[in-house]
């Protein structure tokens, strides 16, 4: 029979043991419930449920706090392990193992029994309560928690409530230092990055095979990056190029148009289109094309506009389309006059590409292309789009395109005038050619690529 000691140590490290999956497991627990997990416990509606909710509002203090006790418990399992392994295998057991393998392995001149059989101590006691740390105290309690996380985020919400308010003071320091990490990694008010947006372009062909399957899948990865520093300007469809319809035009005018244009939502103004008064859902038209030509359609004009200014970023106004349940807005200026229409389509199309479905006929950016070095553009065009259509970097021309979004607003920033007819400016190694102005605008471009 084992000695007293040896028996009640064994007992507290299987006791700890308990307690060290109890904590490791919730932490996959708690972090793994989703929210509908939150639903649910938000109808039981008892204490235990109302617990995890006030727990999962504090996610660092939490994880603080599992962390702070599950070294606590760790460290008291290696030293009472330690103690308990002293007393089954006395010093003695050690030098008389290493003696044996020295005479075994002929090593006498080479090895010394003292310094062998710490060796020997040291390796029984670090690869046997490592393995019992790991098996019981991490792996078997983090998949059983991943399987029944509800069940054991309701078991340890009390311990682990206490222990947070026990542990507040360390946990608070360990959160304040996290945080203050955290403040130097990640981007500061400043916009210095930790990471430049240039390295992540850069890890992403180096990580992704560049071949031709994986290409659209870079680009992807790229835009996704770049997705929070895009501006409606650069995706919008500039006023020219609006088809809209005067709120006091008849309905047979309306209906050619709707022909016409293949759209299913039409701006409507009033006076001029600076005065947008509502959005047409043609859809809406459908039941009333019996009507004849004195039909009152005003009546189905939707008021819910979403006016949007020119800087703002795509990432946000993505997050306003879903949250009012949205698909088009109309972007103002300083002025708060019209300066363009953004569509849910056009921020879908940043990341993915260009979306065609069965009613598109033709690419939406209409260029030219004369051989694998030149191409010719509307002045129109959006930078982006030229961007992507000749297969270079949406960033390639931000040094110079200053505040403009389309390649005739570039040239005039460069130009600082607007340029004659057949004249060309040069940008590193990139030639920009007019091929048409008129007093007004810049219509067509020639853009030679380097060679």
């Amino acid at each position: 029979m084992p000695p007293a000691g040896v028996l009640s140590g064994i007992i507290a490290i299987i006791f700890l043991l308990v307690c060290s999956g109890l904590i490791s497991g919730s932490e996959v627990a708690f972090f793994s419930l989703t929210h509908n997990d939150f639903e649910k416990l938000a109808q039981e509606n008892n204490k235990t449920s109302q617990r995890i909710l006030k727990m999962k509002d504090l996610p660092r203090k939490l994880l603080a706090t599992i962390l702070i006790t599950n070294n606590f418990i760790n460290i008291a399992i290696v030293l009472i392990s330690d103690s308990v392994l002293n007393q089954i295998l006395p010093p003695e057991t050690y030098t008389y193992w290493a003696q044996q393998l020295i005479n075994l392995l002929d090593l006498e001149n080479w090895m010394e029994v003292e310094t062998t059989a710490r060796n020997i101590s040291f390796a029984i006691n670090v690869v046997g309560v490592t393995f019992l740390l790991v098996l019981f105290g991490e792996v078997a309690p983090k998949v059983y928690a991943r399987l029944n996380n509800i069940g054991l985020a309701k078991v340890v919400s009390k311990p682990l409530f206490i222990l947070m308010d026990l542990f507040s003071p360390a946990s608070m320091i360990l959160v304040n230092w996290t945080k203050i990490i955290e403040r130097r990694l990640a981007k500061t008010k400043t916009g210095v990055l930790f990471t430049s947006r240039e390295d992540i372009d850069e890890a992403i062909d180096l990580t992704v095979t560049s071949d031709q399957v994986n290409a659209h899948e870079i680009d992807i990865l790229k835009s996704i990056v770049k997705f929070g520093d895009v501006s409606v300007t650069q995706i919008m469809r500039s006023r020219m190029d609006i088809i809209a319809f005067d709120f006091r035009g008849g309905f047979q005018d309306l209906l050619t148009l709707v022909k016409e244009s293949g759209l299913s939502r039409i701006p409507v103004y009033e006076t001029d289109f600076d005065n947008i008064t509502g959005i047409l859902y043609v859809k809406d038209l459908l039941g009333k094309l019996q009507h004849g030509p004195d039909f009152e359609w005003q009546s189905l004009i939707r008021t819910n506009v979403l006016f949007v200014p020119e800087a703002k970023k795509i990432d946000d106004l993505l997050r306003e389309f879903q949250k009012q349940h949205l698909h088009m807005a109309i972007v103002v200026d300083e002025y708060g006059g019209t300066s363009g229409l953004v569509t849910l389509e056009d921020i879908m199309e940043e990341i993915i590409g260009d979306i065609q479905d069965e009613f598109d006929d033709e690419a939406e950016v209409d260029y030219q292309k004369i051989d694998d070095f030149n191409f010719i553009f509307d002045g129109k065009t959006l930078l982006n789009d030229v961007c992507r259509q000749v297969g270079l970097d949406t960033s390639t021309f931000d040094p110079v395109k200053g505040e403009s979004d389309s390649l005739a607003g570039m040239v005039l920033e460069i130009l600082g005038r607007l340029p004659r007819e057949g004249e060309e400016i040069g940008y590193n190694d990139f030639k920009f050619k007019v091929v048409k102005v008129t007093n007004r605008r810049i219509e067509q471009i020639l853009i030679t690529l380097p060679r």
